[in-house]
C-alpha cells in the first residue's frame, strides 16, 4: 500500500516529474502513472507543477488527467500552477498561485474565467509570511499552501530551514476560515502535528511520491 492511503486528513498533491528517471517522454509517462494512482485513490486536490513546459505539452497533460478524473468519477481537483491561460483552455478546475508580485490577483483570474464564461476556478495560494496570509483571506482564496512547516533539504545541498507548528498554527489562526495545507518537510511522522496546529491537511511532492 501506497504511503498516502494511509492519510485520512485532506490531502494536496504536487506533480514534479524531476523526480522520474528517463527522457523526458518517460518523466511525463511516470508522472501520469503516478498521478492516475492518487486520482483513483481520491486525493483531494492535485497540481500540476511543470513550469519549464511550454504551454502545448501542459495542455496535454492536462487533459490526460482531467481524463483520468473523470474515468475514475474521483472527487479530486486538478490545478495548473501560474497557468491560468492553460487552466482555462482545457477546463481544468483551477489554478494555484505561487507568493510573487508577478503573479496575476485571484480578482483577475475570477474575472478571466468569468468573461469566458467559465465555472468559477479553484484558487490555492503558497504563503510564507503572515502578511501573505492576510494577502491571501483578503483575496478570499479557496485554500493556503503555508511553507516551509519544517526544515528541508535543497536540491544544492543546502537546508531550508522550517518555520515551525507555532508559526503553523498562526498561518491557521489569521487564515481562518480558510483551509491551511503544511506543506515543506511533511512527512507520515509529523502530519498528525500538522493537523493538531490547526493544518486542514498536508501537501507535499515528496509525501506522496510512490517510487
Amino acid at each position: 500500500m501506497a504511503p498516502y492511503t494511509d492519510f485520512t486528513m485532506l490531502r494536496y498533491a504536487i506533480t514534479s516529474r524531476a523526480l522520474y528517471p528517463g527522457d523526458e517522454q518517460q518523466k511525463q509517462a511516470a508522472l501520469l502513472r503516478e498521478a492516475a494512482r492518487w486520482i483513483a485513490d481520491g486525493i483531494d486536490l492535485l497540481q500540476l507543477r511543470e513550469k519549464d513546459l511550454p504551454a502545448a505539452t501542459l495542455a496535454t497533460l492536462t487533459r490526460n488527467l482531467l481524463e483520468k478524473i473523470a474515468l475514475a468519477a474521483s472527487p479530486t481537483r486538478l490545478l495548473i500552477n501560474s497557468r491560468p491561460d492553460v487552466a482555462l483552455a482545457t477546463g481544468a478546475h483551477g489554478v494555484h498561485l505561487s507568493a510573487s508580485p508577478d503573479e496575476l490577483s485571484p480578482a483577475q483570474i475570477r474575472d478571466l474565467f468569468h468573461s469566458a464564461h467559465a465555472p468559477k476556478p479553484l484558487i490555492t495560494v503558497s504563503c510564507h509570511t503572515l502578511a501573505d496570509i492576510h494577502r491571501a483571506r483578503h483575496d478570499q482564496v479557496d485554500a493556503i499552501l503555508y511553507a516551509p512547516v519544517f526544515e528541508k533539504p535543497l536540491a544544492d545541498g543546502q537546508i531550508l530551514p522550517g518555520q515551525g507548528l507555532d508559526q503553523l498554527r498562526a498561518a491557521c489562526t489569521a487564515a481562518a476560515p480558510i483551509p491551511v495545507y503544511a506543506l515543506g518537510g511533511v512527512t507520515l511522522q509529523n502530519a498528525s502535528s500538522c493537523l493538531e496546529a490547526g493544518a486542514a491537511g498536508v501537501a507535499g511532492i515528496r509525501l506522496f511520491h510512490n517510487p
